[in-house]
């Protein structure tokens, strides 16, 4: 078995290596604040087992103090490690919690390391200030996000509940044999221990690296689907969402909307102030179409000038209403154009889904490029909406039916 003072080794030595890994994540992903975090509570950790080691080298008047200070690390890192987990979920990271358990277990080692030797109680304190943080991020880290919870953010929740279940253990265990269960003791039993401890670590950070890796490709994926000059979607987003339109409303049912929308004399803009003054005109009516736009709306840019929005369960009507709505706001921005000001005007189609399209967004876009024709015909700077065709057939019926009433 190996001996204690060995595994403190091992344990520093390894916490100094996940600072150093974190150290490069946080160094190359400076927007990844949750890398801060852990980088801090790797190396708080790391000196925090340097205190535990150091304890075993010093003469018996000074014994103590390195226990002082390594519970009083070891706490502030998981703390740490806590806020690392708030932040990479976006919620409000303060410092208080972590603050105040660790003067707890500071404030609660010196009384019962100086005042009152107990050991049971150190272990009580230490106990209840190491096991806080993690509970308290242990609902972050199993709660499903955006519908799924991700095999990293599994791993370090699972790791985090077994860190939770050993200590409570070991607490258990001091209470009722005083003395055995110090982790600076000889002894197979505390070996084993902290043996554990380590691997669970690796594997806490393990898991930790894995949200972060997930994280960081879901990022990159979704830069693939949006438009570099607009930021909003480009025409592979827009296909995606108009698959997964085509495919509820086929199953349901239910209606939605979609617009296609030009800039007029886009091509003279570019011509006359340059594509810089063309490139502004188009982020400038990107901002301008989302203030009319609904929760749940999608607008996506699929090339040049062109943009489409996609209007979840609408009708032709709702997505005339829209059209209007972003009519309305080009028009009035264009009043307002003096000097150097280039006014935006704009052409838009509306068609509705149907079960004709079915399964392809194809035909709902060539419907609405459709109405879009109509609309640039019929003098520009306003809107059509698509209106099928009836069959031969039924159009001479419903003319048939027409003239006997009349």
């Amino acid at each position: 078995m190996l001996s204690v003072p060995t595994l403190w080794t091992v344990f520093v030595i390894n916490f100094l290596a996940l600072g150093l890994i974190w150290a490069y994540v946080a160094r190359s992903y400076p927007a990844f604040g949750a890398a801060q975090f852990w980088t801090a509570s790797a190396f708080a950790a790391a000196a925090g087992a340097a205190c535990a080691m150091l304890r075993m080298m010093l003469t018996d008047s000074l014994l103590l103090l390195p226990l002082l200070a390594a519970g009083t690390l070891m706490v502030f890192a998981a703390g740490l490690a806590a806020m690392g987990i708030e932040r990479f979920y976006g919620k409000p990271v303060g410092w208080r919690t972590t603050m105040l358990t660790t003067a707890f277990t500071f404030a609660g080692l010196t009384v019962f390391i100086f005042a009152y030797d107990s050991m049971p109680m150190r272990i009580l304190v230490y106990t209840i200030a190491q096991v806080t943080p993690f509970a308290l991020t242990l609902k972050l880290l199993l709660s499903p996000e955006n519908g799924r919870v991700s095999p990293g953010a599994r791993l370090a929740g699972i790791v985090a509940s077994l860190l939770i279940a050993i200590y409570a253990l070991r607490l258990v265990g001091a209470l009722l044999q005083p003395g055995e269960f110090s982790f600076v003791r000889f002894n197979a039993g505390q070996s084993l221990v902290i043996l554990l401890m380590v691997f669970l670590s690796m594997a806490l950070n393990f898991g930790f690296l894995l949200m972060a890796i997930d994280r960081l490709r879901n990022e990159v994926a979704d830069l693939a689907l949006l438009d570099d000059l607009t930021g909003v979607g480009n025409r592979r987003h827009l296909v995606q969402r108009l698959t997964e339109e085509c495919a509820r409303s086929d199953r349901n049912g239910e209606a939605f909307a979609l617009l296609v929308i030009d800039l007029d004399g886009f091509k003279g803009i570019n011509d006359t102030h340059g594509h810089a003054a063309g490139d502004a005109c188009l982020q400038h009516f990107t901002l301008m179409a989302q203030t009319r736009l609904r929760p749940g709306d999608m607008l996506a840019r699929t090339g040049g000038d062109e943009f489409c929005i996609v209007l979840p369960s609408s009708t032709l009507r709702e997505g005339a209403m829209i059209a209007r709505r972003v009519l309305e706001v080009c028009r009035a921005d264009a009043e307002q154009c003096t000097g150097q000001d280039i006014p935006i005007a704009v052409s838009i189609g509306v068609a509705q889904w149907s079960r004709e399209i079915g399964m392809h967004p194809d035909r709902l876009i060539a419907a609405a490029d459709h109405a879009l024709y109509d609309a640039k015909k019929g003098g520009k700077n306003g809107y059509a909406t698509y209106e099928p065709k009836l069959p031969p057939e039924i159009a001479d019926l419903v003319e048939a039916t027409l003239r006997k009433r009349a």
